[in-house]
């Protein structure tokens, strides 16, 4: 025991300063007091390098916990919340791509959203059915279908300098305000369209461009159809002439009809508001079709006050249709989710 007591007061005695500071002892009593210090100074350095690389070490895997989350509810889970499409906004994800044109997912859910909304609010849909899974199904493909064509459109208008205006989007939105009862409000008209599909004024617009778009490219790559226009147009400048028998004689899927009675506001590609600037008998220069289908040339057999009625030549177009089914025969269209394909996919 007395050995233990011995050792422990030696060394209580050597970790004691000396009481007095003389040159010879001054260099090891300023040693002493730095080492005092170093004990409180270098742990909180040690602490507050470990507490950085900690921080980055957890948001580096909350990173990449969040993307692959995301990565699960968008291309697995195939989530249509509006949280989910607000990120697809911000962030252009693809959910494909045409011949190397990126197709966005917001593109996708705005136009799926819609649809999604219209059948709920009609109450005609009911989940967890086999035959809602595949109307569901049926819908979806269909909606891609759309977002892919008008992807493909927008390549084709990047390499041929086709563009669409600021002041072509209002025209078709203004024509949208009229009505068989008068000129609506832009207000309405917004809060309908928002009721109705789902869309706000700056979805609606968007999806006005794209679908003007397609249809600028449609008319401008299809040179057989414009050369057909040409040809029917020289036949039908006899006022006796047989619609039935020039689309017989012209053939290429080009058709023969009457419209029978329709209204004056009639939405129907522009064909009733050209024949209301015609006479009864006269036959219109051909008419680039606003829903995109065709060249039409119409003669007006009939008109009153509210309605009126005309025959009609068409001349399809099949050149952008043939070119974009083209590409999924080609395996030339990728698709980043899984979407049961439709027993036909052809673009007509």
């Amino acid at each position: 025991m007395k050995k233990i007591f011995k050792k422990k007061r030696t060394a209580q005695q050597q970790d004691q300063s000396p009481l007095r500071i003389t040159n010879e002892t001054v260099a090891e009593h300023r040693e002493r007091i730095l080492a005092g210090g170093r004990k409180f100074k270098y742990p909180v350095q040690y602490a507050r390098h470990r507490l950085v690389i900690n921080a980055i070490i957890i948001a580096f895997v909350a990173i990449i916990l969040l993307i692959a989350i995301g990565w699960q509810q968008l291309y697995v889970a195939q989530n249509t919340g509006t949280f989910f499409y607000r990120v697809t906004r911000v962030i252009p994800l693809p959910v494909a791509t045409v011949d190397g044109e990126t197709v966005r997912y917001s593109d996708y859910l705005m136009r799926l959203r819609s649809q999604e909304h219209w059948l709920s609010t009609k109450g005609q849909i009911e989940q967890g059915k086999k035959d809602n899974e595949r109307q569901i199904n049926y819908i979806k493909r269909s909606v891609i279908n759309g977002a892919e064509s008008d992807a493909y459109a927008a390549k084709l208008a990047r390499q041929k300098s086709i563009t669409v205006s600021d002041k072509e989007v209002d025209e078709v939105v203004k024509r949208s305000l009229q009505t068989a009862n008068g000129t609506i409000s832009q207000e309405l008209y917004d809060a309908s369209t928002l009721e109705t599909l789902g869309y706000d004024r700056d979805e609606y617009r968007l999806l006005i461009q794209q679908s003007l778009l397609r249809q600028k490219v449609a008319y401008a790559i299809d040179s057989v159809a414009s050369q057909t226009a040409d040809t029917v147009a020289k036949l039908v400048t006899d006022p006796n002439a047989d619609f039935e028998a020039i689309a017989k004689q012209v053939g290429g899927g080009v058709q023969a009809g009457t419209s029978g009675l329709v209204r004056k506001t009639n939405q129907d590609g522009g064909l009733t508001q050209a024949a209301m600037k015609l006479t009864v008998g006269q036959t219109s220069s051909a008419i680039k079709s606003t829903t995109g289908d065709g060249y039409y040339f119409v003669k007006l057999i009939e008109s009153n006050t509210n309605e009126l009625s005309y025959r009609f030549i068409k001349v399809p177009l099949t050149t952008f249709a043939s070119a974009f089914n083209a590409l999924r025969k080609d395996d030339k269209i990728k698709e980043y989710i899984t979407i049961p394909a439709l027993q036909s996919q052809v673009i007509k």
